[in-house]
């Protein structure tokens, strides 16, 4: 990728997109524990509240957008600090990694406490770890990978 923006573009579109398809195939398919459609009204139900779930397939669609827009977000937010912290620039195995935890802090002890003041208080336990395994593959490392590759040409 040649540009920036399209940089941006793409890490976050293969984040997002490798996020919500883990999301999908271990949480909906595998483990069984809900549906694609809920994940998504879920991810919907951040702006649109109980109105997400009783709203029909197209909460489903908003879901899907806000998902990729904060995909995206994390993506830029990336791409702008990795030329100012030479610790992103040594590995990017290991900058993905931290990455990939540094969104799941974010995500999970400030935005959605936030968005939803009553959440079941977090443990270290196997559902904690496979959400931080996630970000880490399917965000931190893609977008580290993407962002190293523009910098390094």
């Amino acid at each position: 990728m040649n540009s920036k923006i399209g940089t941006v573009f793409l890490s976050g579109l293969i984040a997002g997109t490798l996020d919500i398809l883990a999301a999908i195939v271990i949480y909906a398919l595998i483990l069984q524990k809900t549906t694609p459609l809920k994940i998504l009204q879920s991810i919907a139900s951040g702006v649109f509240k109980k109105e997400a779930y009783t709203g029909g397939p197209e909460m489903a669609w908003y879901g899907l957008g806000f998902h990729f827009l904060i995909a995206l977000l994390f993506a830029w937010f990336y791409f702008t600090i990795y030329p100012y912290l030479p610790l992103l620039k040594k590995s990017t195995l290991a900058a993905g990694i931290l990455y990939g935890i540094l969104v799941w802090i974010v995500m999970n002890l400030v935005v959605l406490p936030i968005v939803f003041p009553v959440l079941p208080a977090k443990s270290l336990d196997f559902p904690t770890l496979l959400s931080v395994l996630i970000l880490i593959f399917c965000i931190g490392l893609p977008i580290a990978c993407i962002t190293r590759k523009y910098y390094d040409r």
